[in-house]
């Protein structure tokens, strides 16, 4: 009955285990319970018996004397008996399918709108594809990982990103951003080089570990390039002289309730100096991005010009799809 109304009802599969364990616990209750009265014995025996009886540990020091308790037993029998085991063998077995799925590539399909393609496992990636699951943004994902470490919910090329035919499955021009997180930096130039030839004008993300490699891959055609070493170490030398600054750093960006985005300055806009642009709009303005550059506002007042980038947090909602000059429609 329990598999039957699963079925029905199309749950996956942890709730199909949660539905039967949450039954045989109730079948285990009630029928102690029960037991318990028609052998008048305390409840908790009555409980101690129907958990060795459904995990079919079944010690023999309490046993049903009289027909109305042979009944409860048996119906505990075989209803707990049966629901934990169903429960073992969905967890189980959707272990084994996703597995399967995984190394045959059947997990995700390829997202028919845009995505985000990733390159590599680097350690951060992890939280990123957390973070854009979260933005319900679609992530292709190519690394020589296992199956098993990938989320289902990403479709996952296994391969190695610096090879132009594992590449090329992946559809980088059909990307709207490129990150590449390999690991390794003589990879993350490598994929830069590759994926600069195949999509020049996809926006790319590179991480690698040393911040002297930044020029390099910006030369390369990455248009911004992080070191997670060298973010950390500026993080913490802020944090000497401002100790909450790294509390306001981790908030703006892993928060929940706000979202960061860019916003192109369209052609019709006047030119106008960054505090004045602040004070007119209802969002709050971190900085500009001017020809790859972050001004932020604190030392100069910079002109904020047609085509330049805003940099703006906002409360998570849905905004307007952009129009064709990038303002919102």
């Amino acid at each position: 009955m329990p598999l039957i109304l699963v079925r029905l009802l199309n749950l996956r599969p942890r709730f199909h285990a949660l539905l039967m364990v949450g039954s045989a616990a109730v079948c285990v209750l009630v029928g102690g319970a029960v037991f318990a009265a028609t052998q008048r014995l305390p409840v908790t025996t009555g409980w101690y018996w129907a958990i060795t009886t459904a995990t079919t540990v079944g010690y023999g020091d309490v046993t049903p004397k009289n027909a109305a308790g042979r009944i409860v037993a048996s119906a505990v029998m075989v209803t707990t008996i049966p629901l934990l085991a169903g429960a073992f063998a969905v967890v189980t077995g959707s272990a084994a399918a996703n597995g399967v799925r995984r190394l045959l590539e059947m997990g995700a399909k390829f997202p028919e709108d845009t995505y985000v393609l990733v390159l590599g496992m680097h350690p951060s990636v992890h939280v990123a594809l957390d973070e854009l699951e979260r933005a319900k943004r679609a992530v292709v994902l190519i690394a020589d990982v296992e199956p098993a470490d990938v989320p289902s919910r990403v479709h996952f090329i296994r391969g190695d990103p610096t090879n132009p035919q594992v590449l090329a499955r992946g559809r980088p021009a059909g990307a709207e951003r490129v990150l590449v997180a390999t690991g390794d930096d003589g990879d993350a130039l490598v994929a830069a080089v590759l994926v600069h030839q195949e999509a020049p004008s996809v926006p790319m993300t590179a991480v690698v570990g040393s911040p002297r490699l930044v020029p390099a891959l910006k030369d390369l055609g990455v248009d911004q390039a992080l070191s997670p070493d060298d973010l950390v170490g500026h993080t913490l030398a802020k944090g000497m002289e401002a100790p909450h600054s790294g509390d306001v750093l981790t908030e703006l960006v892993r928060g929940t309730g706000h979202r960061l985005f860019e916003e192109l300055v369209g052609a019709g806009e006047p030119v106008r100096r960054l505090s004045a642009v602040r004070a007119a709009r209802g969002e709050l303005v971190l900085g500009v991005v001017q020809e790859g550059s972050v001004a932020l506002g604190v030392s100069s007042d910079p002109e904020v010009r047609p085509g330049d980038f805003l940099v703006l947090v906002e409360p998570d909602r849905p905004r307007p799809a952009p129009g064709p000059d990038g303002q919102s429609a």
